[in-house]
């Protein structure tokens, strides 16, 4: 593809939080030209079943050729590209309206799982290749950031539109809140998505190269 639309997809501040990661990277990209492709970015709320009705929003009004969802994840060090996404709403804190969903299907008679339509493993070693910490996820967890990933892979199921999601870590003054949590600077993040969405856009037949974990 030499020409199109990219939506980048990020969330609001949840959980205490003042700040989201997964928003301030999308918004820092919004209105650039990515390997010939525009990125347009969309905040989605973190709030089961709204934060899907946002997405359906952004896909109508905008569609994308290609869409990569963004989300906060604590604990982790890295730029992390998940691989599936699970029918499963299990939260163990409320979204932003109360809401706490337990063994909860994301979409009720729906399979039990979708895969990324993203080069996950090209995306990776891209990125590994240029220096920033990088690696598949084999789960995107049980909160809002997997209802998105599902609900996205299941409305976009049988499209031409390849999607997939990517956690990424704190930012430097929230870990700082939290001891001993890792982060990434901003800037950092941002350039890595940056790439990351060149070589989705670019790359339609993912390499073939270990990626997966023993345990």
């Amino acid at each position: 593809m030499k020409s199109g639309t990219i939506l980048l997809t990020g969330f609001e501040p949840f959980g205490g939080e003042h700040i989201n990661p997964s928003w301030e990277v999308a918004r820092a990209l919004d209105g650039e030209q990515v390997a010939g492709a525009r990125v347009l970015a969309w905040q989605l709320p973190c709030v089961f079943g709204a934060a899907l009705q946002s997405l359906a929003k952004a896909l109508a009004q905008h569609q994308p050729q290609l869409v990569l969802a963004l989300g906060q994840a604590a604990g982790r060090s890295e730029l992390s590209v998940e691989r599936v996404a699970i029918n499963v709403d299990d939260a163990r804190i409320a979204d932003n309206q109360g809401s706490q969903p337990i063994d909860e299907a994301v979409i009720a008679d729906a399979p039990a799982a979708y895969f990324s339509t993203l080069p996950i493993k090209s995306m990776v070693a891209a990125l590994r290749v240029a220096g920033y910490p990088a690696g598949i996820s084999q789960s995107a967890g049980t909160f809002v950031c997997n209802h998105v990933f599902y609900g996205m892979q299941h409305q976009l199921a049988g499209s031409a539109v390849r999607s997939g999601f990517m956690h990424i870590p704190l930012l430097p003054q929230q870990a700082a809140l939290h001891p001993g949590q890792p982060s990434m600077a901003l800037e950092t993040m941002i350039t890595g998505v940056r790439l990351a969405l060149g070589v989705a856009w670019r790359v339609r037949n993912d390499v073939r190269q270990g990626g997966g974990t023993i345990a």
